[in-house]
């Protein structure tokens, strides 16, 4: 419980009315998506940069943990509270601070939600490109602490390569501005891109300036349905080899089919689909057809059953109606989703979705896999029961081997959703010892007490 000496000094600070420390409001902010909880000691609620340098000075001199949050959406753990410390919301700092369509650039508070961001660049013909598949509630601060990213990640790059600068304050309650304004910028050493994807370990973000890009003129999608996860693949490393590039490359194993149909969801999938890829192209009105054309040819193969186009919004959305529906499809498998968000050279996909067809069927564990086949990025969900003992201890190791897997084929362990709390303990597997201590000495840099976000993003030593 918190020192009633130090709840005054923050609602001091803050105001009574943005320094909660009710029952009901710390169970609220006692969790992120992870079936996992710590109440926190108080949730505050900041409304200008200058009131975070002072919570981080308070918090230095009294040894108080902080936890930065945006929505909470994340599922490792990131936003997920430890005992005694203190939850940053950053819900009351959502303002567009400036929108400079002529620079392409806008500048944010980390509590504006992502897909508004988008909508303001829409609105003079830009768009802000990165597209979690939580938009619609996710806040930027989450999105630039876990590198957030999406389906047109393949060709538009991950949250980190959409933003110009940041105004932050390090863990000892320095101010610091890194990047700037512009789109080329050699004049410091590139701590921007440091900072984001760090989950708040090393500085709070306060304010970003985020890269817009033109808007494409059209979007057409395909639907294309294979016999075989293996055929799917194959397909994928044939897109990626040729000179289009896809706008979205999505991908479902035969286990997501096996889903949607008994959610109802399968109206036009062909008979005996096992696979299927979501394929879009964007760009000028007049060149999205010759590169559907180019993705078309290269999507011929062994294991197609059929193709299918969508050119108006209309006819994409019908298209998507399968995949939409994943979500809330594997819910009927079981009530607890372990989600992991691995990652794999491309080439090395068909290995990957092997790999995880065995080690369920050995494990007895439903997995159901989807995700971001254009960067070798799956969302491998285990569908098990919380309460059922013996089917945690096999997921557990199910999830231990998936893991094995992935380092095994060069790959990584997340690739947009973070470490967090979840999976800290892994991070040792992927990196080595002298690798791990330059991380901890720069953490001890930028945090030296280390009260921010404690017991996530490294291992323990």
């Amino acid at each position: 419980m918190l020192n009633s000496e130090i709840l005054a000094e923050l609602q001091t600070l803050l105001g009574v009315d943005r320094v909660f420390s009710d029952a009901a409001t710390l169970a609220l902010y006692a969790s992120d998506e992870t079936p996992k909880s710590c109440l926190p000691d108080a949730v505050l609620f900041p409304t200008r940069h200058d009131e975070v340098v002072a919570i981080v000075k308070l918090a230095n001199r009294h040894r108080l943990a902080l936890v930065a949050r945006g929505a909470g959406s994340g599922n490792v753990g990131g936003a997920m509270p430890v005992t005694g410390s203190l939850v940053v919301s950053f819900e009351c700092m959502n303002r567009i601070v400036e929108f400079d369509a002529a620079n392409r650039l806008v500048v944010v508070e980390p509590g504006v939600v992502t897909d508004d961001i988008d909508a303001l660049a829409a609105t003079v013909g830009l768009m802000y490109a990165p597209d979690p598949g939580s938009g619609a509630y996710c806040r930027i601060g989450g999105n630039l602490a876990m590198n957030a990213a999406g389906p047109r990640c393949v060709k538009y790059g991950a949250t980190r390569d959409h933003v110009l600068g940041l105004r932050a304050v390090t863990g000892d309650g320095r101010e610091i501005r890194v990047g700037s304004r512009t789109t080329k910028y050699a004049t410091a050493y590139d701590l921007t891109r440091l900072l984001v994807g760090s989950e708040g370990t090393l500085a709070l973000i306060t304010e970003a300036t985020l890269r817009l890009i033109p808007a494409p003129e059209s979007v057409a999608t395909l639907r294309v349905c294979y016999a075989s996860n293996a055929a799917a693949c194959a397909a994928v490393s044939r897109i990626m080899a040729q000179p289009v590039v896809p706008s979205a490359l999505e991908f479902m194993d035969r286990r997501a089919i096996d889903v949607i149909r008994e959610y109802g969801a399968a109206e036009g999938l062909p008979a005996g689909t096992q696979a299927v890829l979501m394929v879009e192209a964007d760009g000028v009105a007049a060149d999205v057809p010759r590169q559907i054309a180019a993705l078309e040819q290269a999507l011929v193969g062994d294991g197609l059953l059929e193709i299918q186009s969508g050119f108006t919004a209309e006819a994409i959305a019908a298209l998507w109606i399968a995949r939409k529906s994943l979500s809330h499809a594997v819910k009927k498998i079981a009530p607890l989703k372990i989600n992991e968000d691995v990652v794999v050279p491309v080439a090395r996909l068909a290995n990957l979705v092997n790999a995880i067809d065995a080690l369920g069927k050995h494990h007895g564990v439903p997995i159901v896999s989807f995700g971001h086949a254009g960067n070798g990025n799956l969302h491998v969900n285990l569908m098990v029961h919380a309460d059922d003992v013996e089917e945690m201890a096999r997921a557990r190791d199910c999830r231990d081997a998936l893991i094995e897997a992935v380092l095994g084929l060069g790959g990584s362990l997340s690739g947009e959703h973070g470490i967090g709390s979840e999976k800290r303990h892994y991070v040792g597997r992927e990196l080595d010892a002298a690798t791990l201590a330059m991380m901890r000495d720069v953490k001890r840099l930028f945090d030296p007490l280390g009260l921010l976000n404690p017991g996530k993003k490294l291992p323990d030593a």
